[in-house]
């Protein structure tokens, strides 16, 4: 039977993005395999989503930093699995898996080799160092890479410049539009009791990690500045600031105004309970949560970021002066960082419910382009480019 491998850093990463992938390769008659470390589960807590998935485990010590010496062990553990198992496929993930998993590869001559950008770390706006470090980094393993995949507008320019093979645009991973819910009154009012919302509260909601890169905090502080109790702020996600963000709700007098939900597996149910949704990340690929937000009808506020921008199609060009903006879908903040920004985001969308509709009715609209059955119609276009 042929063999394909997935690779990712943390384990949680292809039962939350991949399943649709492993279906097409199952389909296609490949044994499935699944390189990761899996005591670093994201997107929930334990691996339990694999099983009864068919796919076959092999445990890998991924680290997430780039400068650990134990990535000499990782390159070591990928090197022998690729020898032992003879893959005639590797997809890879994340930044050090895609890393590693292309390095073992090419040494033990692997391929094809299949690697999937969700979001490059040079990008417009981001830190020199990351430019110094990653950019040379990518351009010399684009040679160990017969096809790249990239998420967004942005990636996929750039990446067209230096990649001497296949260069594929794919709008994100996939919306199954089937999973919008449809809840009746009292359902929604449960739902809402069940997180303790109050009745009569405007609600805005964020998903996604407790960490940095989601930027929660300065929702949280715009929650602060604004002091106004006719909305709540509710959080569905965990992650390593879940502490840190709990004592700064506190510490800033909005304890009972910032709900913590934790991870949700009926996120599709709470975005029917929530009025508008808020997007505040510093850097994504093509941000999931803001599309799943988008294809239940939702407004949203978010951050001016790649990948952001090619759903909400909002630029500031020529706007130096300009630190938030009004747009189909909702608002776009300059800044990711700018807290006076969102809270001036959060008080228009209190004043003008009339118009939040009309974006809300844009977004799912925009969404349709992003189903899964567009993008697994492509993957299977592509897998099927490297049958022999």
């Amino acid at each position: 039977m042929k063999k394909a491998l997935l690779v990712t850093t943390v384990s949680g990463f292809v039962p939350q993005f991949e399943m649709n992938n492993v279906k097409i390769l199952q389909q296609m008659g490949y044994e499935v395999h699944y390189a990761a470390n899996y005591h670093m589960p994201s997107y929930g807590k334990d691996n339990h989503r694999l099983d009864g998935s068919g796919i076959i485990r092999h445990q890998i010590d991924f680290v997430r930093s780039p400068y650990s010496r134990k990535n000499f062990q990782v390159y070591r553990q990928l090197k022998h699995l690729m020898e032992k198992e003879q893959f005639q496929l590797v997809h890879c993930h994340t930044p050090m898996g895609g890393v590693m998993a292309r390095l073992a590869a090419h040494a033990t001559k692997t391929g094809p080799v299949i690697y999937t950008a969700h979001g490059f770390h040079f990008f417009k706006g981001a830190p020199l160092i990351n430019w110094l470090l990653y950019y040379p980094m990518e351009k010399m393993l684009s040679r160990f890479t017969d096809q790249q995949i990239c998420i967004n507008k942005e990636d996929y320019e750039r990446a067209r410049r230096f990649y001497a093979h296949y260069v594929d645009y794919i709008p994100g991973v996939g919306i199954d539009l089937n999973r919008v819910a449809h809840l009746s009154e009292e359902m929604a009012a449960e739902k809402k009791k069940e997180l303790g919302i109050p009745e009569g509260k405007k609600v805005f909601l964020s998903a996604g990690e407790l960490i940095k890169r989601k930027n929660h905090e300065s929702v949280i502080r715009a929650v602060a500045g604004l002091k106004d109790p006719s909305f709540v702020y509710v959080i569905c996600g965990h992650g390593e600031l879940n502490g840190y963000l709990t004592h700064l709700a506190d510490e800033l007098g909005v304890k009972d105004q910032v709900i913590f939900a934790g991870y949700r597996t009926d996120i599709f149910q709470i975005y029917q309970i929530a009025d508008i949704y808020i997007f505040p990340s510093y850097q994504e690929g093509l941000p999931m949560a803001l599309l799943e937000a988008m294809s239940s009808g939702m407004p949203v506020i978010c951050s001016d970021i790649r990948g952001s921008r090619d759903l909400m199609k909002t630029e500031f060009a020529g706007s130096e002066n300009v630190k938030w903006k009004v747009c189909e879908g909702g608002i776009v903040v300059k800044r990711a960082d700018d807290v006076k920004a969102y809270e001036k985001a959060i008080q228009w969308c209190l004043q003008n419910s009339d118009e939040l509709k009309a974006c809300g009715r844009r977004n799912a609209a925009e969404s349709q382009q992003f189903s899964i059955d567009h993008v697994n119609a492509k993957m299977r276009e592509i897998y099927m480019r490297f049958e022999k």
